[in-house]
């Protein structure tokens, strides 16, 4: 899911905020159209659609998606559709962070001796700004974890007996008043792990900000 919004909210953004102000504004007005539709519907009713669709049957390529959707307990449209739906705020990053290079005068030096658009890109841009999308790839997980969970609780997520918090839930949730005590167990399990992946996130961006770590050799 992660690497899915990454890659796509990467080749986004940076094409948008590389590309002359026309280009651009049309490339983001389109972002904002598409921050206006709810995307937890969306992946809702496109996992009802492919839960139908896998019941029904298909031939072709969509038969063998479905066919290793199945064996993946449902795991790979859900990651695909995931994926596809959140790399919206990873465009509006990257966009910003190319904003911010572009007018560098290192880009200026690589432009002054005749360096192609493409190596620019390759060769400047991106090594500069990987850093800060991975970070806000770490940050974005816990969403990712409690998105796959809920949906997996209303069994529109992972097929059993593949194992997920979200079904755990659900099935101990019936016996929330007689015996409370099965829920924690799952429920707990989900928030130490949204946790972990929030202090991963944090020690990501330290260790990848250069001010960070002058503040970290100043402290020593």
């Amino acid at each position: 899911m992660g690497l899915c919004s990454l890659v796509i909210g990467l080749f986004y953004g940076v094409t948008a905020g590389y590309s002359r102000t026309i280009v651009d504004n049309i490339m983001m007005r389109i972002v904002d159209y598409l921050y206006g539709f709810p995307s937890l519907i969306v992946v809702i009713l496109l996992q009802v659609y492919v839960k139908a669709l896998g019941k029904r049957g298909a031939g072709g390529i969509a038969g063998a998606l479905l066919a290793l959707d199945k064996a993946l307990g449902g795991l790979l449209f859900l990651f695909i559709v995931l994926g596809m739906l959140n790399w919206l705020q990873m465009a509006r990053i990257a966009r910003g962070l190319v904003l911010s290079l572009k007018r560098s005068e290192f880009i200026d030096s690589a432009r002054a001796v005749g360096a192609s658009h493409m190596r620019i890109i390759f060769k400047h841009i991106l090594p500069n700004i990987l850093g800060p999308c991975i970070v806000a790839v770490c940050m974005e997980v816990p969403g990712y974890i409690f998105t796959e969970a809920f949906l997996s609780f209303l069994g529109l997520g992972v097929n059993p007996p593949i194992p997920s918090w979200g079904i755990m839930i659900a099935e101990t949730y019936t016996t929330l008043r007689s015996n409370p005590i099965l829920i924690l167990g799952p429920a707990f399990a989900l928030s130490m792990t949204t946790l972990a992946f929030n202090f991963l996130g944090d020690g990501i961006r330290d260790a990848l900000d250069p001010r960070m770590r002058g503040a970290r050799a100043l402290k020593w």
